[in-house]
């Protein structure tokens, strides 16, 4: 059950999202080793975003997923940057990232939790 939040202020052409969300949804299945079947990728560009004192492009990144092993943290940070970089553009150095791994019970789909 991945889900990655990606919020920045670069926009995002209509035409481009859908190859955008797209390469999210799959690098974020790799990255973790998990089926696609389950990632869930949400999207909000063009919003108003201030770090390190300007609007130069930047992002806000949240992964959450049961069992994200946090050993495994820096690893994630690097391929996340990475593929934030390849397709919106922004710096690795201008995006921040919050990992998360609920306790299963505290997660729903299907009308159950996990």
């Amino acid at each position: 059950m991945p889900y990655l939040t990606l919020q920045t202020n670069q926009g995002i052409d209509a035409n481009d999202m859908p190859a955008v969300l797209d390469a999210l949804s799959k690098g974020v299945a790799a990255a973790l080793g998990k089926s696609e079947n389950y990632v869930m990728i949400a999207l909000d560009s063009a919003k108003p975003m201030f770090f390190a004192g300007n609007d130069a492009p930047a992002a806000y990144v949240e992964l959450k997923s049961l069992g994200l092993p946090e050993d495994q943290t820096t690893r994630f940070s690097e391929q996340l940057c990475s593929l934030v970089e390849a397709q919106i553009g922004v710096r690795r150095e201008r995006i921040y990232i919050n990992f998360g791994a609920p306790a299963r019970h505290m997660w729903g789909w299907n009308g159950k939790t996990f």
